[in-house]
């Protein structure tokens, strides 16, 4: 599963600095889940993890979890109390054949990013997937509501 969330109002709140290590502790949630980390990056406002999920487990019970233990943990260790993610969420599941790819996209955000926004990612994601979404939400949340999706 391609899953990617954003900083509250897409702040640029996640400092190089400490990324590597919410990185580190984002997989650490994934493997006590028994769930796999199988590649995780990001940039200053958003982060895209691919994981390898467990069967028993929910999309929507990892998220929940990603998201409340590293906000606490963000805050506890490096914005003191100033840190949120956004409410919503984009999860995309592929094919075994394109992880590597899925992999090295990830890999790229840096770069990617020096040339396209994300919220330009974002509806490019979403028009691939075939997901419709109003575009009066993707400041706050992935999805309207409305769909469904969060």
């Amino acid at each position: 599963m391609h899953i990617v969330f954003a900083v509250a109002h897409r702040e640029a709140m996640i400092s190089e600095c400490w990324a590597e290590d919410m990185y580190a502790y984002l997989a650490g949630i994934c493997n006590n889940r028994k769930d796999k980390a199988l590649a995780i990056g990001g940039i200053a406002d958003h982060v895209h993890m691919l994981v390898g999920m467990h069967p028993s487990d929910s999309v929507a019970a990892l998220v929940k979890e990603l998201k409340g233990a590293s906000s606490h943990w963000i805050n506890q260790n490096h914005c003191h109390g100033a840190f949120a993610w956004q409410s919503g969420y984009g999860a995309f599941s592929y094919n075994g054949s394109l992880l590597p790819v899925v992999k090295q996209y990830i890999a790229n955000q840096r770069e990617h990013h020096r040339h396209i926004p994300f919220a330009e990612e974002v509806e490019r994601m979403f028009r691939k997937a075939g997901i419709e979404y109003d575009p009066q939400y993707m400041m706050y949340g992935l999805v309207s509501p409305a769909e469904g999706v969060s």
